[in-house]
């Protein structure tokens, strides 16, 4: 079929651009997940203009900081000519060449997987610094790009040190494709399924690109799900070990009991502690933010509606869509996929399945909530807090959890209920929503109003019982407009 139409990331493109009419040097850090389009988003940008790519090698734990200069110098050859590189043991050495040899033109370059390149050298980061200083940013015409996906080191290392300090033009964070730009890829590459389909491919996938680019046009959903994920050579059963492995290192054990640990919804920081018998403070803190830096885990700050400020009742939850399914559905299952034993099976057939969906529908919403703002004509400027949230039960109110609460500074309260059903949705969930909506405590003043947010549709005594303020197609806001 070739290379995939280049779809999406129109602010940050426009962003780089800008970049071409300062007339000085720029450095750019771009960081992002695996298989989230950094590589591509750059080479769209470079289209045109002379442009160097440098790569390092996947480290293992036999990768030394000399195969890493080795590697870094036979690209230099490969692609400017240098000659009798060969085992330098300097990385300014190798910085300098390329700067003098790119120093008179306009050009792109890029220092692709930046961790893998020098995380093996102490001095790698201070070499590359004192050579921007010295050569690169003389050139008036380069844009030095430097990209990864271990997104927490690069904080630490690169934006977060002083070395680097008022040295960094432009900073850029991917994150998953909206809804909109996935049905378009979806679409480009001849997918002519209904929303429905798309949607339950995107519960799987989430907006990750590459991941979706993986779809086969020509097979329904069910059997594209089945072939990914419960086929002994699916593209999606090892991948969870592809982008934590290389990510967390030493820290992949108890970076993997974290999310395991959410699988099922979201925690509370001690909820989490206590599953995994680790005490509160300390590491744990660090873990759990490396999670949410790359993009694994987000937390879902409470607040108090009375007051319109902040708590600290927060809860953590799986953002990422593919590895909360591997989580809960591929990897209790490992052993049997590699066996074959699923190859039949349809993946909608197994246990729990739309329990899994449900959650999997929820995180897409919560990751595209900006089209319910849209759908419910509720201006950014106007929101005083939004996000899930948890009342917590005492002795004098009732627990109630909200699958997503908007708060706006009018005193009105959205509550949205978030459904994904393979049939129109019945009239119990009126009663469902009434009863969270009674055991809540408002403040008087305040005007709650409900919201359900579906994809295939409800039934005509949803609609007659005029419960919900709006009920609102997910499919129609967000995958369409």
């Amino acid at each position: 079929m070739g290379k995939n139409p280049f779809i999406g990331r129109k602010q940050e493109l426009k962003n780089l651009k800008l970049l071409l009419e300062k007339r000085v040097s720029s450095l750019v850090v771009i960081k992002g997940r695996r298989r989230i389009g950094k590589s591509r988003l750059i080479e769209e940008f470079a289209k045109g203009k002379k442009f160097f790519r440098f790569e390092g090698i996947a480290p293992t734990r036999k990768t030394t900081a000399q195969q890493q200069r080795d590697e870094f110098a036979r690209q230099l050859h490969q692609q400017l000519g240098l000659p009798g590189l060969e085992h330098v043991k300097d990385w300014g050495g190798l910085f300098t060449l390329l700067a003098e040899v790119t120093k008179n033109e306009p050009v792109v370059i890029l220092f692709d997987e930046i961790t893998w390149m020098g995380s093996k050298d102490s001095v790698f980061l201070g070499k590359l610094k004192v050579v921007w200083d010295q050569v690169f940013q003389k050139n008036p015409h380069l844009i030095l790009i430097l990209c990864g996906s271990m997104s927490s080191w690069i904080e630490k290392n690169i934006i977060g040190s002083t070395g680097f300090l008022g040295r960094i033009s432009l900073k850029l964070t991917l994150n998953e494709l909206p809804l909109n730009d996935c049905n378009r890829l979806l679409e480009s590459r001849g997918f002519k399924g209904s929303a429905q389909e798309k949607l339950l491919a995107l519960t799987v996938t989430g907006g990750v690109p590459w991941y979706i680019e993986q779809i086969n046009p020509a097979l329904p959903i069910s059997e594209n799900i089945r072939k990914l994920c419960f086929d002994p050579d699916g593209l999606f059963v090892e991948e969870f070990k592809y982008i934590f492995h290389d990510l967390f290192g030493k820290r992949l054990p108890i970076c993997k009991k974290i999310v395991e640990s959410l699988k099922d919804g979201s925690k509370s920081y001690d909820e989490i502690a206590k599953s995994l018998q680790y005490p509160s403070g300390g590491p744990l803190t660090g873990y759990l933010e490396d999670l949410i830096i790359s993009g694994f885990v987000e937390k879902d700050d409470g607040w108090s509606i009375q007051t319109g400020q902040e708590l600290r009742s927060s809860k953590y939850r799986i953002k990422d869509n593919y590895l909360r399914y591997y989580l809960k559905y591929i990897s209790p299952h490992l052993r049997k996929i590699k066996k074959g034993l699923f190859r039949t099976m349809s993946p909608f057939a197994l246990p729990g399945w739309e329990g899994v969906l449900g959650l999997q529908f929820e995180n897409l919403v919560l990751n595209n909530r900006s089209s319910i703002w849209q759908a419910l004509d509720i201006r950014v400027e106007d929101i005083v807090f939004e996000n899930p949230y948890t009342q917590s039960k005492t002795t004098k109110q009732a627990g109630c959890q909200i699958d997503y609460a908007i708060q706006t500074r009018l005193k009105n309260l959205y509550l949205c209920e978030i459904k994904f059903s393979q049939h129109p949705i019945h009239i119990d969930v009126v009663r469902e929503v009434e009863k969270k909506v009674a055991s809540l405590k408002i403040p008087k003043g305040f005007a709650c109003l409900p919201v359900l947010i579906h994809v295939n549709g409800v039934t005509q005594a949803v609609v007659d019982s005029g419960f919900f303020t709006r009920i609102v197609n997910f499919s129609d806001v967000a995958l369409y407009n």
